[in-house]
């Protein structure tokens, strides 16, 4: 039997690359989806979306597809930006800024990230669905330069540093993404060995 390919639902390369790293101790050929190959996120929650994008994509490649939706909600905010975190500005800076100027006046900085992970077979099958979470604070301003997204603006509880601070290795074990595919990995491996 040939290794199983496994599309990543993403056009975020840095998404794509924390993934391949995640994947790497599985027996799977991991590839970015296409070019050009958007899917409209129209969920109310992040397994929703992830769901939505993982059955798209591997229905649109005839492979096995790993979406994520992952997003950060921030108490003050009631919640905000949540399943809009990608949409909430046209670029991280623009995001990042947008979300400073909207704490600015607020001493609760609570937040957490949250990420869905979704699994699915090229005929719409979902094989495998998982969340995890991360609590924190959104910083007062960015901090580090190893990450993406909103990594820069958010402390990990207990660790006194931001994602964009954190190795990938710590990212792994303490971020949002990381405790869903600790949630993920075992069962992916059993699905794999059944193949």
């Amino acid at each position: 039997m040939g290794t199983q390919t496994l599309v990543i639902a993403s056009g975020n390369q840095g998404k794509v690359r924390e993934f391949q790293g995640l994947l790497r101790g599985l027996p799977l050929k991991v590839k970015a989806q296409p070019e050009g190959l958007d899917v409209e996120e129209t969920g109310s929650t992040f397994t929703a979306n992830a769901r939505i994008k993982a059955v798209a994509v591997a229905s649109k490649t005839g492979e096995w597809a790993l979406a994520d939706d992952s997003g950060l909600s921030v108490d003050a905010l009631d919640g905000a930006p949540g399943v809009h975190s990608a949409r909430y500005a046209p670029s991280d800076p623009e995001r990042i800024a947008r979300l400073l100027q909207a704490l600015k006046c607020e001493d609760n900085r609570n937040a957490s990230f949250c990420a869905a992970l979704c699994v699915a077979a090229p005929d719409g099958t979902v094989l495998l669905e998982v969340e995890g979470q991360c609590k924190g604070s959104i910083t007062r301003s960015p901090r580090g330069d190893q990450g993406f997204g909103y990594d820069p603006i958010f402390e990990v509880e207990g660790t006194q540093k931001t994602f964009a601070e954190m190795s990938l290795q710590e990212k792994k074990s303490h971020g949002h993404r990381g405790r869903a595919f600790a949630l993920l990995e075992p069962r992916l491996r059993q699905l794999l060995s059944q193949q």
